[in-house]
C-alpha cells in the first residue's frame, strides 16, 4: 500500500492541459457571478420607466445586494470547507440565478430588494469557493496566475452584463434580460456539475471519496494504485469544522489582520471608483460619452494590470509586487488629485484611469491569491470568504465615502480618498507574513520534497 502526499503531488506536478480547463471552468463561474451583479445596475433605467419611479427609490435596493454578498462570503466560505469547494461553488451560481430568474416577475421595489439580497448571498458565496478551487488544481508555482485568472472575470462579467443589456432591453425589456440571466448560469452549472470534479485537497480528507481522487490524480498524468492512502503534509491537526476562530489562532493571527484590512479598504477604494466615476466627470462638464469611456478604461486597466501583476508575484513574490503595485496607486491618485479636469483635454484623463485602474485592480484581484496562500487547505475557504465579507463593508459603505468627499471638496477630496485607503492598504499588505513566495525556476527546486503547508 503506497501513501501519497496529495498536496505535495499537486504542488510539484505538471501544469496541465486538463488542469487549465479545469481553471477555465471555475473562470465560467465567475464570469456569470460578474454578467449577475450588474444586471440590475443596467436595468435601473428601465424600471426606473416602467414603475414610474425617480432613481432614489432604488438606492436602497443597489446597496441591498452588496450586503447580501458580504454574508454570502462568509457562508459561502465556511460550506466550501464542509460540503466541499465544488459543491459550495456550484450551489452559489444555481441560487444566484434561480433569484435571478424570479427578479423577472416583480412588480415593485420592496420585492426587488428581497431577491435582489438574496440573489448577492449566492453571488457572494461564488467567489470564495472559485478562487479557493482553482488554488488547490494547480501547481505552488501557478497558483497565483489561476487565482488571479479566475477572479479577473468579475469584470469582464461585468462587461458582457453591459453588452447584453444593450441588446436586450431596447428590443425585448427588462424582464427578458433578468430571463437569460437566469437561465444561462443555470444551464451551465449543470454542465459543470458533470465535468468540474471536487478539490483534491479536499478529497484526500475524506476517505470515502478517495476513489474520485484516485481517478482524478490519474487524469493529471499521477500513476496511483488503487489501493494508495492519502495525506497532506504539514497542515497539522485535522479540523472536524472550520470556524471564523480558527483564522486567529497565533500563528495566523497577523495575516488575518493584514488580509481584513487590505480587503476592506481595497474594496472600498475600488468601489468608489466603479460607483462614481461617471457621476463625478458628468457634474465637472465631461459629457455621458466621455464618463462612460473612462470607466471603461479603468476596467480594461484593470483586467490588464490584475493578470501582469500575477504573472510579476510568479517571479518576485506577492511582497515586494503588491506593496510596489499599492505605491503606484497612491501615486496615481495623488497625481490625478493635483490635475485640473478639463473637458476639452481628455486623452490625458484616460490613461490616468487606465494607470490607477491597472494597479488598484492588480492589487484587489490578487488578494485572493495570497488569502488562498495564508490559510491551510481545512479553512481556505473560510479564510477567503471572510476576508471577502470584510471587503464587502467596504464594498457597502463605497457610495456613502465618495458621495462625502464630493459633497466636500469636490474631484481632487475624491481622489484623495483614493490615496488615503491606499496608504491603509499598503500597512495592511505590510503585516502579512505568509506572502507568496517566487516560484523560479531555482524558489521551486528548493521547495521539492518540502512539506506542504503553512
Amino acid at each position: 500500500m503506497k501513501t501519497v502526499d496529495v498536496g505535495s503531488v499537486i504542488d510539484e506536478g505538471q501544469w496541465s492541459g486538463y488542469q487549465k480547463l479545469l481553471i477555465l471552468g471555475t473562470a465560467l463561474t465567475i464570469i456569470l457571478d460578474g454578467i449577475d451583479n450588474q444586471l440590475l445596475g443596467n436595468a435601473v433605467p428601465a424600471l426606473m420607466k416602467d414603475w414610474s419611479l425617480p432613481r432614489g427609490a432604488f438606492t436602497m435596493v443597489l446597496a441591498l445586494s452588496p450586503l447580501g454578498m458580504m454574508i454570502g462570503g462568509a457562508i459561502g466560505g465556511m460550506l466550501g470547507d464542509r460540503v466541499g469547494r465544488r459543491t459550495a461553488l456550484l450551489g452559489s451560481v444555481v441560487s444566484f440565478a434561480a433569484v435571478t430568474l424570479a427578479i423577472a416577475t416583480v412588480n415593485g421595489v420592496m420585492m426587488l430588494g428581497i431577491l435582489r439580497f438574496l440573489a448577492g448571498l449566492g453571488l457572494g458565496g461564488a467567489m470564495p469557493n472559485a478562487a479557493a478551487l482553482a488554488s488547490e488544481y494547480v501547481p505552488r508555482r501557478q497558483r497565483p496566475f489561476a487565482v488571479t485568472l479566475t477572479i479577473v472575470c468579475i469584470p469582464l462579467g461585468g462587461t458582457l452584463a453591459a453588452l447584453l443589456s444593450a441588446q436586450v432591453l431596447p428590443v425585448y425589456g427588462w424582464r427578458t434580460l433578468f430571463v437569460v440571466g437566469g437561465i444561462i448560469p443555470i444551464a451551465l452549472a449543470l454542465i459543470l456539475f458533470k465535468l468540474l470534479p471536487e478539490s483534491p485537497r479536499y478529497l484526500a480528507s475524506r476517505r470515502e471519496r478517495w476513489s474520485e481522487l484516485i481517478a482524478m490524480l490519474r487524469k493529471l498524468g499521477h500513476n496511483v494504485p488503487t489501493d494508495a492512502t492519502f495525506v497532506e503534509a504539514g497542515t497539522g491537526k485535522k479540523l472536524k469544522s472550520a470556524s471564523m476562530r480558527d483564522l486567529f489562532v497565533p500563528n495566523l493571527r497577523l495575516d488575518t489582520i493584514g488580509l481584513f484590512g487590505s480587503f476592506f479598504f481595497c474594496l472600498l477604494v475600488n468601489y468608489v471608483g466603479i460607483l462614481l466615476i461617471p457621476a463625478m466627470l458628468t457634474a465637472a462638464g465631461f459629457t455621458q460619452s466621455v464618463a462612460s469611456n473612462a470607466l471603461a478604461s479603468w476596467n480594461f486597466g484593470g483586467v490588464g494590470g490584475a493578470i501582469i501583476g500575477a504573472l510579476i508575484i510568479q517571479r518576485l513574490g506577492s511582497r515586494i509586487t503588491m506593496l510596489s503595485l499599492s505605491g503606484i496607486s497612491i501615486a496615481s491618485a495623488l497625481a490625478m488629485a493635483a490635475m485640473p479636469l478639463d473637458p476639452q483635454n481628455t486623452f490625458l484623463l484616460i490613461v490616468m484611469f487606465v494607470l490607477i485602474g491597472g494597479a488598484l485592480n492588480a492589487v484587489q484581484t490578487t488578494m485572493y491569491a495570497l488569502a488562498a496562500n495564508v490559510y491551510p487547505t481545512e479553512i481556505r475557504g473560510t479564510g477567503i470568504g471572510t476576508a471577502v465579507a470584510v471587503g464587502r463593508v467596504g464594498n457597502v459603505l463605497a457610495s456613502y465615502v465618495g458621495n462625502f468627499a464630493l459633497d466636500k471638496g469636490g474631484p481632487p477630496a475624491y481622489f484623495s480618498t483614493f490615496a488615503i485607503g491606499m496608504v491603509i492598504v499598503f500597512g495592511s499588505l505590510a503585516l502579512v507574513r505568509r506572502h507568496i513566495e517566487r516560484t523560479t525556476s531555482e524558489a521551486a527546486t528548493a521547495r521539492v520534497g518540502a512539506p506542504v503547508g503553512h
